[in-house]
């Protein structure tokens, strides 16, 4: 198998997949989709990153995440995986997760629209529910409603429970000027589960 490229500590969205060891549905119960969800929120915690969206499956997952403040992207996301596993992982079982990932580098608006899109109508396409707003394990709620879920969700609603101040953790230096730049989702209208305004918010000092 190939060598995997990756492009991270470039101050983008990154559209994550990984899957369940050999795309088997292991992940695929209430149980499970909530301890993978607190692992997550504790581990978006504990490295500072923003959390733009998601989607669980019973046998992967898709994150649209920005990078950590603190360490790297593929440590953080080796902490959960390893962490959700360990948790997860049944008597016997050999694995619970491949190893490997997808990561894809989110630029535009429109792709991370394109991304959250895609997640959200995920388990409307497998037949798993008719309406996105049917699947519990989702960002699709938080975007349509403002509700909140055991994973905090950067977008306008969350930003208006803060007086529309961004979070300290946000905060990422520009390389050369020292300035500060924090991405994050502004939303005007949820429509399919994403924003219809998605923005990088600039704060300097």
């Amino acid at each position: 198998m190939g060598k995997l490229v990756r492009y991270q500590q470039c101050g983008c969205f990154h559209f994550v997949t990984f899957s369940c060891y050999r795309r088997q549905p292991l992940l695929g119960t209430a149980a499970a989709y909530g301890v993978f969800e607190r692992e997550l929120e504790a581990v978006r915690a504990r490295y500072g990153f923003v959390v733009a969206g998601y989607v669980l499956m019973p046998e992967h997952v898709h994150l649209l995440v920005g990078e950590p403040r603190r360490s790297s992207l593929s440590i953080a996301l080796q902490v959960l995986k390893q962490q959700s596993s360990r948790k997860l992982k049944q008597r016997g079982e050999l694995q619970f997760r491949q190893r490997r990932y997808y990561d894809f580098n989110v630029w535009s608006e429109e792709k991370r629209v394109e991304k959250l899109r895609y997640m959200h109508r995920n388990p409307v396409k497998r037949g798993l529910v008719e309406k996105p707003e049917d699947w519990q394990w989702s960002s699709f709620r938080h975007y349509a409603t403002g509700e909140l879920g055991t994973v905090e969700i950067e977008s306008e609603w969350t930003a208006r429970r803060r007086g529309n101040r961004l979070p300290e953790h946000l905060r990422y230096p520009e390389k050369g000027d020292g300035d500060l730049c924090s991405p994050t989702l502004r939303q005007e209208k949820a429509k399919d589960g994403a924003p219809s305004v998605v923005a990088w918010l600039n704060s300097k000092t």
